[in-house]
């Protein structure tokens, strides 16, 4: 049961002020009064007599006027009060003004995005996008309508009757407006650190370059990359979730070039590689987590060409090269560790020419090389490094 003598529970987001009910703070003031000026009256007379003391004695008037001059400040911080009160209230119905006019701004960009027209949709991606930056306690599920968008089934073939025009010139704005959001975490705009799920979202296109994920968890989980060219190039991932578990790489070019993997975790653990180019080129691995553990490079080219592995820990795991070559060409292990465990070499070239292991761990125990298997080592120094 509600206490009616509580005050109003705290809302999230634009609200009316958190005040006691004027049923039960008029009497308390009326009661509060009556107590002072009966205080007061007694207490004015009692000490005027005691500063009169073998005078003329004190005159009624002169205690009421006192009396009368006291409840007069009383009063006067009364009505501020009262004023402070009404504008908090006045506050709060602007509050609510806006908050009905957000609301109602949500409910026509959803309305757009879900309309026939391409060109209508692509004006409710924009004013999703829009809210998001006017409505900071909302704007986690204004991001969240976005995303579910991408989730949505997707047909790339033209003469597929599911087929829509336009519908990739939308999905590749949306990826757009996510990656402006997502370059600077210091604006009052920003999207870093918001939670992003695009969770068995088909991309055959999008640019994230120069994106910031420093917190929040961004999902990729069963995605399908299957053409185009999808960059996430010079992006840095220094704290949260970034998962890319079991998604396909099976055409198209991705590219993580000139990246930096400094925290959080990375993970594309139990992916398959099977086409196309994933492209790692350039990128630091100074820390955090990055796991290809359990995944499968059967086809395309996944290459980290001039990588650099300086730190915290990137796993392969339990992982299958089989087809398509994969190449670690001038790349750089100075710390951290780095691990082939349990893995197969059973076709395609893997390559580590020219790559220098100067500090950290590499390992490659219970390494399972096939004949079919292509492994080429450049000239580095001799250092321990844990092989079968």
């Amino acid at each position: 049961m509600t206490n009616p003598l509580q005050r109003r529970p705290k809302q999230d987001g634009r609200h009316t002020p958190n005040l006691w009910p004027v049923w039960v703070v008029a009497p308390g003031a009326l009661f509060l009064v009556g107590a002072a000026a009966f205080g007061l009256y007694h207490g004015a007379e009692l000490l005027l007599s005691s500063e009169n003391t073998g005078k003329k004695p004190v005159g009624v008037q002169d205690v009421i006027k006192t009396t009368v001059t006291v409840l007069t400040l009383i009063g006067a911080v009364l009505a501020a009060l009262y004023a402070y009160r009404k504008q908090l209230l006045d506050e709060g119905t602007s509050h609510r003004a806006d908050a009905t006019q957000l609301t109602e701004r949500y409910a026509k960009a959803a309305d757009q995005l879900g309309h026939e027209q391409a060109a209508v949709r692509l004006a409710g991606v924009y004013a999703m996008a829009r809210l998001a930056d006017d409505w900071p306690e909302q704007r986690q599920v204004c991001v969240d309508v976005l995303c579910a968008y991408l989730r949505m089934p997707y047909e790339t073939d033209p003469n597929a009757p599911a087929f829509r025009h336009g519908e990739r010139e939308v999905r590749l704005t949306i990826i757009r407006t996510i990656r402006n959001h997502l370059q600077d975490p210091t604006t009052g705009t920003t999207w870093c650190g918001l939670d992003l799920d695009f969770t068995g979202a088909t991309f055959d296109g999008g640019d994230f370059i120069g994106s910031t994920f420093s917190g929040g968890r961004a999902s990729f989980l069963g995605s399908t990359f299957s053409g185009g060219e999808i960059s996430f190039s010079r992006s840095t991932f220094s704290g949260g979730e970034v998962l890319f578990i079991g998604s396909t790489f099976s055409g198209g070019e991705i590219s993580f070039s000139r990246s930096t993997f400094s925290g959080g975790e990375v993970l594309f653990s139990g992916s398959t590689f099977s086409g196309g180019r994933v492209y790692f080129g350039g990128s630091t691995f100074s820390g955090g987590r990055v796991s290809f553990g359990g995944s499968a490079f059967s086809g395309g080219e996944v290459l980290f060409i001039g990588s650099t592995f300086a730190g915290g820990g990137v796993t392969f795991i339990g992982s299958t090269f089989a087809g398509g070559p994969v190449y670690f060409d001038g790349s750089t292990f100075s710390g951290g560790e780095v691990s082939f465990e349990h893995s197969t070499f059973a076709g395609g070239p893997v390559s580590f020419d020219g790559s220098t292991f100067s500090s950290g761990e590499v390992s490659f125990e219970h390494l399972l090389i096939q004949a079919a298997a292509v492994i080429r080592w450049g000239p580095f120094p001799a250092i321990p490094v844990n092989q079968p």
